[in-house]
């Protein structure tokens, strides 16, 4: 099983700093996180400047709020990144829970979902080669892997776990440890049902901080800060992992689900992080 870094938000200055390090350890992937009205930096525009300072492992968007974005330039951007970074650009899309994302660039969250369909099977096209419509040519560049970049879809109701079957590649699943397990079987289940062939990938992430009692402190105050909207806040900063054991028993848990890679999200901002999350590993 993979193990990837989620990146910490907080200070976007340091993120070059832990790619580098985590590109030089054992990690196979690195993951930010989307909002738009937050202090967060924007992932694709992160992840590209990362791609560069990097050279194996890879970017991972976990997940970026595609109905926010026009479809065109999103499939654009996406496989820009994929094509000049040899195929390391891993897709994660969502439709997110906020109101004020989406109106601060004025798309309508009712119709959230159905956009997210509706983009799904845009950029499908678009990264085939196909002209944009009649009239209109291909928008380029050709991704690097055939068929677009790999994409994994996120989300907890049934619509969206259905929809991992219909378009994606894989399931991301930012659910705490005892709900894993339903949620893969789901999309499992979906795939099967769908006729798909071989099996969906299957994320999962987990939130860690390990280092001395401040980093603890300054994460828990990030993970309260990050999710004070959802009303889970505390419950959010309980689960945080800290301690070695906590983490690799937690690690061991969702390898015996069946997850393809483990994304740790630290909260901290210190990169030493790092270093200490490949002892564990």
């Amino acid at each position: 099983m993979n193990i990837g870094i989620g990146l910490p938000i907080g200070d976007p200055s340091l993120l070059t700093a832990w790619a580098r390090r985590a590109d030089a350890g054992p990690f196979s992937s690195l993951g930010l996180l989307d909002r738009v009205v937050y202090d967060n930096p924007e992932p694709l525009a992160a992840l590209a400047v990362l791609a560069g300072a990097t050279s194996r492992i890879r970017v991972q968007t976990e997940v970026l709020l595609a109905p926010t974005r026009d479809t065109v330039l999103l499939a654009k951007q996406a496989a820009t990144i994929d094509r000049m970074t040899g195929g390391r650009l891993v897709l994660g899309l969502g439709v997110g829970t906020r109101a004020d994302d989406y109106s601060a660039v004025g798309a309508d969250m009712r119709t959230r979902g159905r956009r997210l369909d509706e983009q799904l099977a845009v950029m499908r096209r678009l990264w085939s080669g196909a002209d944009h419509s009649d009239g209109i040519g291909p928008i380029g560049p050709r991704p690097s892997r055939r068929g677009g970049p790999e994409v994994l879809l996120g989300g907890f109701q049934p619509a969206a776990l259905e929809r991992v079957a219909r378009w994606a590649d894989g399931y991301l699943a930012a659910a705490p440890v005892p709900m894993v397990a339903g949620l893969f079987d789901t999309v499992r289940e979906a795939w099967r049902e769908h006729g798909r062939e071989g099996r969906p990938r299957l994320v999962a992430q987990l939130n860690v901080a390990l280092g001395p009692q401040r980093l603890l402190d300054e994460a828990r105050e990030a993970l309260l800060s990050y999710y004070a909207f959802t009303g889970a806040a505390d419950r959010m900063a309980a689960g945080l992992l800290t301690t070695r054991a906590a983490i690799r028993e937690s690690i061991t848990a969702l390898a015996d689900l069946g997850a393809d890679e483990v994304v740790l999200y630290c909260y901290g901002l210190d990169p030493d992080q790092v270093d200490r999350l490949a002892d564990v590993m």
